[in-house]
């Protein structure tokens, strides 16, 4: 992603997270979104738009044939990967914001997977809002999945990219937790009707057991006032029909 910070390889949490924690979460992370997608978005097919795809532009959530997934992202060696490995139809390299010869209504979702974060260490979010609502069709939504402020988890990230500590920590200064309040700001500021939901509670680098013994809550998600908690935030934002 361009502007993004470099990574810090060797960072203590890395260091101290073996590989198959990380997965119990995100294998509880992929679920939690599939099923909120379906009861949420329960789209039969469409056009797919995932910016700042990276290797993951969300095949998951709009499984071919019924979707037509464009990857977009800064790197040409992803969105050749992704087009390659048949997680996405077509991709093009290109930036959040900067999409202005793609066609206005053209797209029933407009996915940002773990991408508003990064951005946000940037600057503002308001470029790839409306940009977002400018692409989508009447009807059509806007999904962003990312971490939330108002967590535990957050709320110490914040405090480590404040301090100077982050790169050590976790590797980088670019993760920026976004508050609840301003996901729902920026999609009604670019036209949009938001709805929120935690899509997990428990930490990616919490014991397996510990998070497996967590993951029942994550059914509270969809209550108004749980879900500005979670440690993971699922966005769905709307164009309304006229």
């Amino acid at each position: 992603m361009a502007g993004s910070a470099e990574y810090a390889e060797r960072n203590v949490l890395d260091l101290l997270t073996p590989q198959a924690t990380l997965e119990v979460h995100y294998r509880q992370m992929m679920r939690r979104e599939q099923a909120l997608l379906a009861r949420r978005l329960p789209l039969a097919g469409g056009q797919v738009i995932s910016i700042g795809s990276g290797w993951h532009p969300g095949r998951h959530l709009f499984p071919a044939p019924r979707f037509h997934v464009l990857a977009v992202d800064a790197d040409p060696e992803k969105v050749a990967g992704v087009i390659a490995a048949g997680r996405a139809d077509e991709g093009r390299v290109g930036w959040a914001g900067r999409l202005d010869d793609l066609p206005d209504r053209s797209f029933d979702v407009v996915l940002y997977r773990l991408v508003l974060h990064h951005l946000a260490y940037q600057g503002a979010l308001s470029a790839p809002f409306l940009e977002a609502a400018r692409l989508l069709a009447p009807g059509g939504a806007l999904v962003a999945i990312e971490p939330g402020l108002w967590h535990p988890v957050g709320l110490a990230l914040a405090l480590a990219n404040r301090t100077g500590a982050a790169r050590a920590i976790h590797g980088t200064p670019d993760d920026i937790p976004l508050s609840p309040r301003r996901l729902q700001a920026e999609s009604h500021a670019a036209g949009l009707v938001p709805e929120l939901h935690a899509v997990t509670y428990a930490w990616r680098r919490m014991p397996s057991v510990m998070q497996r013994s967590l993951q029942p809550l994550d059914a509270l998600g969809s209550r108004p006032r749980a879900a500005v908690f979670g440690h993971t935030l699922m966005l769905i934002a709307r164009r309304p029909q006229t």
